[in-house]
């Protein structure tokens, strides 16, 4: 089959072969019609995030297509299904395999291009925010980057829950994020968010904070965290390292600070998440509740301009790769 492959770490995306993947007893073989990027696939093609043992080393970490073999042992889907699957690796290629148990079935009107932005970012913010921070009605949510694909997801989960929201971004994408449901908007390069969140909460704090910058965060996370708050670390684009820490803060808060990540888990882990997933938030992207936002859809041919649009923070939302 065909694939975006590089040739060293930092070098050029180009298309060429690999081999097909084959589908166990558990899986489903699906030919590709779109897939996603993430920050993930930046890492890995700069030598700086092998996949996991036993994933495609092809980067691409969720899809959209047409089912065309079932293992075995699946039965809930048959040949031709349409789907979006949540993978491991091998996304930017003509076919993926995954488990049965890591797919959704699409609604009828639903494009291919809208279905590959959901599975990475909905399943994380959704792991994050619901089953990790256990947001509640009328609590707080500080989503960090809120213009990416993640933040997007969350923002909409969030207000979804009944929560409010407090998102941090460059001002040129605020009223993109107003109009999504964001409450509050926060320019992190020129005003305080801690303040900014402790102002619009009256003192309260933000009860689930997702954080994906990390270490220049952390001082200012710690002063939004509200008490018995949780505050999840999903990246550190910002860097990993602390030069120090108030652990008696984050006491008398009562805080709990989780790390977490999704790509390694276990595939029984996928399952339940995309399970719970699909009866407690699928059914609302069928009725126009929850919605992907699509920054831009390329060929995939252009994946080297696509992961330059990543890398520039310039979208708002998910960048697609249309596999043809």
């Amino acid at each position: 089959m065909r694939a975006v492959v590089f040739d060293a770490p930092g070098s050029a995306l180009r298309i060429g072969e690999a081999p097909r993947p084959a589908p166990g007893p558990v899986d489903v073989l699906i030919r590709v019609r779109a897939t996603a990027l993430n920050r993930a696939d930046l890492m890995q093609r700069a030598g700086k995030y092998p996949p996991p043992p036993g994933a495609s080393a092809i980067l691409g970490l969720e899809v959209a297509g047409d089912v065309a073999e079932v293992g075995a042992d699946v039965t809930a889907f048959a040949p031709g299904d349409r789907v979006c699957a949540l993978l491991s690796g091998g996304g930017y290629a003509e076919y993926a395999a995954c488990s049965a148990a890591h797919a959704l079935r699409l609604p009828d009107a639903m494009p291919y291009e809208d279905a590959a932005a959901i599975p990475e970012a909905f399943l994380t913010a959704f792991q994050a925010l619901v089953v990790i921070g256990d947001l509640q009605p009328g609590g707080h949510a500080l989503v960090h980057a809120g213009a990416s694909g993640v933040g997007t997801a969350a923002i909409q989960l969030a207000r979804r829950a009944g929560a409010r929201v407090h998102a941090t971004a460059s001002a040129g994408k605020h009223a993109f994020l107003r109009d999504l449901g964001a409450d509050t908007t926060i320019d992190y390069r020129t005003e305080a968010f801690a303040d900014r969140v402790l102002a619009a909460t009256d003192g309260h704090g933000a009860d689930v904070i997702l954080d994906f910058i990390g270490a220049p965060y952390a001082d200012g996370n710690l002063r939004a965290l509200a008490r018995d708050g949780r505050w999840v670390v999903l990246a550190t684009m910002g860097g990993a390292r602390l030069d120090s820490f108030d652990l008696r803060t984050l006491m008398a808060k009562r805080g709990t600070l989780t790390a977490s990540t999704l790509r390694n888990r276990s595939d029984a882990y996928k399952a339940d998440l995309v399970g719970r997933f699909a009866r407690e938030a699928w059914p609302a992207f069928a009725g126009g509740g929850l919605r992907p936002i699509v920054d831009t859809v390329l060929p995939w041919t252009e994946a080297d301009a696509a992961h330059a649009r990543m890398a520039a923070n310039a979208n708002v939302g998910k960048i697609v790769l249309r596999v043809d």
